[in-house]
């Protein structure tokens, strides 16, 4: 192909018809010319692993204290903790240090959920949400004002994420902390702290009882 060809080629990419991002066209449906327009999203898994958020205390306070733990268990060294410690007279954690500054790196997080289980305070978990794109670099650094959950204790919205109802239910921190695996003793047994909007939430079924068998 020569010069010409090849200049066609770009020309035919950027017309009306192939944008690099365009709307929704209906999947697989719309393809084979179902009578559907759309294909049905299906359910997210319990436990997927998406966007993660910095959890509140039912009192308002913040579970995080600073100590770094999941910045240095992280395998994509994605994560990005200081603390600083609490003013006396209007503290932002109930300990003697918080999370001054947290950032996460999405270009390089695997969502692994290693932080969640290395984090002492079940302060960060992750949401359901996975449909999110950037435009630029920055935005994909999250700080820690993206991160914590609002006053009402739900996770913020971005301009850039595509939140599904649910998706901010049953974090994979609440399911490690409360399935029944590991001694038979614990079984049932939420050992997890208040969280502001959701209070204490009740333990995950059992294997045998969620699939019937």
């Amino acid at each position: 192909m020569g010069y010409l060809g090849g200049f066609l080629v770009t020309v035919r990419q950027h017309g009306k018809r192939n944008r690099v991002t365009t709307e929704y066209s209906g999947g697989r449906m719309f393809r084979r010319g179902k009578k559907e327009k759309h294909d049905e999203k299906i359910d997210k898994p319990e436990r997927l692993h998406g966007r993660h958020v910095l959890n509140r205390y039912e009192d308002g306070m913040e579970k995080c204290i600073g100590c770094e733990l999941c910045a240095g268990v992280c395998p994509a060294k994605c994560i990005y903790v200081r603390g600083k410690d609490n003013d006396p007279a209007d503290p932002t954690s109930p300990g003697e240090r918080f999370g001054f500054v947290y950032e996460i790196n999405y270009l390089r997080c695997i969502h692994c959920d290693m932080c969640v289980e290395a984090c002492p305070t079940e302060a960060i978990t992750e949401t359901k949400l996975f449909e999110f794109s950037f435009t630029n670099r920055r935005d994909a650094i999250y700080t820690k004002s993206e991160l914590l959950v609002d006053d009402s204790g739900k996770p913020q919205h971005l301009p850039w994420e595509d939140w599904r109802p649910g998706e901010d239910q049953h974090t994979s921190g609440w399911m490690r902390a409360t399935s029944p695996s590991g001694d038979a003793d614990f079984e049932g047994i939420v050992a997890w702290s208040g969280e502001l909007g959701h209070g204490i939430r009740a333990a995950e079924p059992a294997q045998t009882d969620r699939d019937g068998r």
